[in-house]
């Protein structure tokens, strides 16, 4: 599934004294199957553009087109109203309806601490409440969140008639994810899902998300603060700051810009410094070291008998 987006803005409190440019002219084309990690402090405009994405927010101006549909149309909110009759209006109310829905069951978003968004009294109840709000068969709703909980590591018999509110955290936030995989979504979105975790359960967050992207060919969009995080999984990273794009490549290319970033509030993989502070020293390795792994290799070439030091990360003897 590809998006196209073209010229969007969006203004909070148009045309008022608090009136914020959240957006302003992004461009950007997506293509199915991408791993994305938008980064960028906190009011850079990634929440607002990921709620434009499945309709959920009106653009000020702009498009947005997911395969070849134009969800954005006639939904600017600069645009002065048409004068239309009642029954015309209705008539477009109703297509715009359709068509929300249309595009909601192809991008599936799981915002921030989407625990809290858990209500139902048993896990299998919660996680069908999407695909039963779809019209589905009883059946094929079974089916989906069976599917579905198998997707994100949860077994069904143990886990269906229990309380999503007995779950750790980490389990939790599975379960929200399953809920909107069940709707069978082309492209997922998620804001922040590693945000309050610990160690354990980001990295198995992580994994699953990153599994789930390689067996269903699922197009993923992250919204992170984790440096590390982003280095390990995403193929390209956007950077925003003040509602602009200043940034759309792969992490290699993105996390050599150190002193950019950091004028922005952004921070880089603490490798990445470690390897610049390594080239001041003497040594001379890529600017486009960004995990670990990369950088032992690297200081390998350079010294050979450095290779014991990656047995003793391991937990190896060195």
């Amino acid at each position: 599934m590809s998006i196209s987006i073209k010229h969007l803005s969006h203004i909070y409190d148009y045309g008022t004294p608090n009136e914020t440019i959240a957006l302003e002219n992004i461009n950007l084309e997506i293509e199915h199957g991408e791993f994305i990690g938008l980064i960028g402090h906190t009011g850079s405009g990634k929440s607002t553009l990921i709620q434009q994405l499945n309709g959920l927010l009106k653009p000020s101006k702009g498009t947005i087109v997911i395969n070849g549909l134009n969800i954005t149309e006639g939904l600017s909110n600069l645009d002065k109203p048409k004068k239309r009759s009642r029954g015309e209006q209705h008539k477009l109310a109703k297509a715009r309806r359709l068509k929300l829905l249309e595009v909601r069951r192809k991008v599936g978003l799981v915002f921030q601490y989407p625990e809290y968004q858990l209500f139902e009294e048993t896990i299998e109840k919660d996680i069908a409440f999407g695909p039963t709000n779809l019209g589905l068969g009883e059946q094929e709703i079974k089916v989906r969140v069976k599917e579905a909980m198998s997707l994100v590591g949860i077994d069904y018999e143990t886990y269906k008639d229990r309380s999503p509110f007995e779950l750790s955290g980490g389990q939790k936030r599975r379960v929200a994810i399953a809920g909107v995989l069940a709707m069978k979504p082309e492209v997922l979105i998620l804001d922040e899902p590693t945000a309050g975790l610990d160690p354990r359960g980001r990295d198995e967050i992580l994994a699953q998300i990153k599994n789930l992207h390689n067996k269903n060919k699922l197009t993923v969009i992250i919204v992170s603060h984790s440096m590390e995080d982003m280095a390990k999984i995403a193929n390209r990273l956007i950077v925003m700051n003040k509602g602009k794009v200043v940034f759309d490549d792969s992490p290699h290319k993105v996390f050599k810009e150190i002193d950019t970033l950091e004028e922005i509030g952004l921070a880089v993989p603490q490798i990445s410094y470690l390897a610049r502070a390594l080239n001041h020293a003497g040594f001379h390795l890529s600017d486009e070291i960004i995990t670990i792994e990369e950088a032992l290799e690297a200081l390998k070439e350079q010294l050979p008998a450095i290779h014991p030091i990656k047995q003793s990360l391991k937990g190896g003897k060195a």
